[in-house]
């Protein structure tokens, strides 16, 4: 399933935006990463609270033709050409993964751990994060490219109509991801030492 260790993983993950159709490993493999990743990430009193919707084939290249068409209502004609090229880019890919929180569970914690009760959305969002990243780390080491978007609330009430969602499920963000056809450009990083202090 994995063709890299987790450091080789870490370091060389990047958004990739040039995505192609191509399947680099089956259906099969990617539910199996999905579902490890969703069983296994942590969350605040093991609450598991993260939700997914996976899409592929017409219902991957739905949701992006969606996307646009309620871009296209909204975004000024000078900026069209740009956006449409941008979501075409992410239709090019081989599936969409789509991650929500469920709301229920965070009102449940809520109610049985007040001392905690204005912890648990942003806790809610830390895993969700661990959630999207153990992923992304997955898809890049079994050669996928992906990137994660934001066109929620945009899109959220076609989605959950779409495909049944429950109303408890908050989208959290969008995944598109496909076979690699082009590399990211050379990152650029801050020292350090500037974002780190050591005490010994």
């Amino acid at each position: 399933m994995v063709k890299k260790d987790l450091v080789q993983a870490i370091t060389e993950r990047r958004s990739v935006y040039s995505i192609g159709k191509s399947g680099i490993v089956s259906e099969t493999e990617i539910l199996k990463i999905v579902r490890t990743a969703l069983q296994h990430s942590p969350t605040a009193f093991h609450s598991q609270g993260g939700r997914i919707l996976l899409l592929f084939g017409e219902h991957h290249d739905r949701l992006w033709t969606d996307t646009l068409e309620m871009l296209e209502k909204m975004v000024p004609p000078e900026r069209l050409d740009q956006t449409r090229e941008k979501i075409k880019s992410f239709q090019n890919g081989y599936g969409t993964i789509l991650f929500f929180e469920d709301q229920s569970t965070i009102h449940h914690l809520e109610e049985n751990f007040p001392l905690y009760a204005q912890n648990f959305a942003g806790w809610s969002l830390q895993s969700s994060g661990m959630l999207q990243y153990g992923i992304w780390l997955m898809l890049d080491a079994s050669g996928y490219g992906a990137s994660l978007q934001h066109y929620n609330p945009l899109i959220d009430e076609k989605v959950k109509a779409k495909w049944e969602i429950p109303d408890e499920w908050k989208l959290i963000g969008e995944m598109p991801f496909g076979g690699r056809t082009g590399e990211p450009e050379a990152k650029n990083f801050l020292p350090l030492e500037e974002r780190m202090k050591v005490y010994r």
